[in-house]
């Protein structure tokens, strides 16, 4: 990063900084007992935004060739620590480890295709959508006993369990097998230990372009889309608005699309 850039996002921090200080006097002025804290205070004095994601997970959060970590959800998070005038610092755990990681403060958000769900929204607030995207259901290429989602019941499904996609398929009736990533649900696939799986249509679609000889086909969609958002702790009004002016600015200057573009293949940012 230059010197120039340095400067910018110290500027705007600064400008963020005093924006919440001036707040806060504010609300003590018009006789409030005293102004409650907010997240964006702790994360505009670190300087520092601290990310949870999996790190494992194809496209949105992966390890390239070289090690680094890279997706579609890290340059999302990437941007929003941009805007805020702060670094990014990426905190990597299981799925299910991910919420309990904000539960205790060791991360300020979850980047990683967090969908809304009601359960989740009696402890977090979320942003805005940054994504639609279908789901789609995948079988080996000579399974001829699924056709659609209403043929799993009974099947073996290889899930995240505690991911909304496993949920669904559950929902079908579906005896879920657990799994960490899309690599291993088509290695069960093709080798016969489940008869499905159920993801994002990008995940699949990412994969098929790295493995075009997969033996695997796609043999249904949703007909609505599901949407990643950013959830974030309760509580902390200030920083949900700057969270979603980030990704307003995103949207706006077209970064969302070309980010979109760059790791699906598709621009999955616009609602249809």
């Amino acid at each position: 990063m230059n010197g120039k850039m340095r400067k910018e996002e110290k500027i705007r921090r600064t400008g963020l900084l005093l924006a919440a200080l001036l707040i806060a006097a504010g609300l003590c002025a018009c006789g409030s007992a005293a102004a409650e804290p907010d997240l964006l205070d702790t994360v505009l004095e670190r300087g520092t935004l601290i990310i949870g994601t999996e790190g494992t997970y194809s496209p949105n959060s992966y390890h390239d060739e070289s090690g680094a970590l890279v997706g579609f959800d890290v340059e999302v998070a990437e941007g929003i620590a941009q805007h805020l005038g702060v670094e990014a610092q990426f905190m990597e755990a299981e799925w299910d480890s991910l919420f309990a990681a904000m539960d205790s403060g060791r991360v300020d958000i979850v980047v990683n295709e967090v969908e809304y769900s009601e359960d989740r929204a009696e402890k977090y607030d979320f942003s805005q959508p940054y994504t639609y995207v279908h789901g789609a259901l995948m079988v080996a290429s000579d399974n001829e006993d699924i056709s659609g989602f209403e043929d799993l019941a009974g099947k073996r499904a290889a899930q995240n369990l505690t991911s909304s996609w496993g949920k669904m398929a559950e929902s079908y009736g579906a005896e879920l097998v657990s799994v960490d990533s899309v690599s291993q649900c088509v290695e069960l696939l093709l080798s016969g230990r489940v008869d499905a799986t159920l993801n994002a249509e990008t995940a699949f679609s990412n994969y098929l372009s790295v493995n075009p000889d997969a033996a695997v086909k796609i043999v249904a969609e949703t007909d609505s889309t599901t949407s990643s958002l950013v959830p974030v702790p309760k509580g902390n009004e200030r920083f949900l608005a700057a969270v979603n002016e980030a990704l307003d600015e995103m949207r706006e200057s077209g970064r969302l699309s070309e980010i979109s573009e760059k790791y699906f293949g598709i621009d999955v940012t616009q609602e249809n």
